[in-house]
């Protein structure tokens, strides 16, 4: 198996740490600026020349992750899903000010969906209409600017839900993104498949993935090797994908970058 290129997600102000391991080989990088209220608001054109500033010179795929804490898109209050809506275009003109190709939002699928989505007519089909009120401006405005949303899986216990609802868009400015470290958590805490059957489910659709270790209890954000994720597995999968997602090592501690990376170039799975 050839081993494949991986990048990090990384604050603005993180970059300089890891400039030469980044910049030398292009890799990619998916900037975490612009996830608050705060980030979007009074500070959003601070946050730009910042995250300018220091990707000045990279010659590697960029993504930002979008705003998700309080941001349901599948909200049934049809009064504030417009403000959800804005919030997502608002990051969106972010992405474009930065030169990101992507941008990350979260899944709406959760274990109470999968065990009630047959319990009464329609509930599926409801959730899916609201998702797209929400989304369909964003995803309209995305593919203008050709950026793509990737929809992350956060609780979903089975890939192909959130599968079918990328596809339901039948648009390329939506595709998927994979967290490993979540679909550890869905396959311990609610019976989800393994990390590398999340890969092979998303196929060509895939993305986008973001690499980090669990102990199977929380969302650890660990560097690869610390947890209990079968990352041969992983890699096996992602190097059949024919999408060239980006891969992104998002640790709760940057520092930790380095061992992670080495961890698995070490296995002989990351450049």
């Amino acid at each position: 198996m050839t081993p494949l290129k991986i990048g990090a997600c990384l604050r603005a102000s993180q970059i300089a740490t890891h400039r030469t391991w980044l910049f030398d080989a292009e890799r990619d990088i998916e900037l975490q600026d612009f996830m608050t209220h705060a980030a979007l608001g009074a500070e959003r054109a601070d946050r730009i020349a910042a995250v300018n500033a220091a990707l000045a010179g990279h010659r590697g795929r960029v993504g930002i992750h979008g705003p998700y804490e309080g941001l349901d898109i599948d909200n049934k209050d049809a009064e504030l899903r417009p403000l959800i809506t804005a919030r997502f275009l608002r990051a969106l003109e972010a992405a474009e000010a930065v030169g990101a190709r992507q941008m990350v939002l979260h899944s709406p699928y959760r274990a109470w969906f999968q065990n009630n989505r047959l319990a009464a007519p329609g509930y599926a089909e409801a959730k899916l209409e609201r998702i797209h009120d929400v989304l369909d401006p964003v995803v309209a405005r995305a593919e203008a600017a050709g950026v793509t949303l990737v929809i992350e899986n956060i609780e979903d216990v089975d890939p192909a839900t959130r599968r079918d609802l990328v596809q339901s868009f039948a648009n390329r400015a939506v595709a998927l993104s994979i967290d490993t470290g979540h679909a550890q958590l869905a396959r311990r805490m609610s019976g989800a498949p393994p990390v590398d059957y999340f890969v092979r489910d998303a196929g060509a659709l895939l993305a986008h993935v973001h690499l980090q270790d669990v102990d199977g209890h929380a969302d650890r954000h660990w560097a690869p090797g610390e947890g209990e994720i079968e990352w041969a597995a992983v890699f096996r999968a992602l190097a059949d994908c024919p999408s060239a997602p980006h891969l992104l090592l998002e640790l709760r501690n940057g520092a930790d970058i380095p061992r992670g990376f080495g961890y698995l170039e070490a296995l002989g799975l990351a450049v």
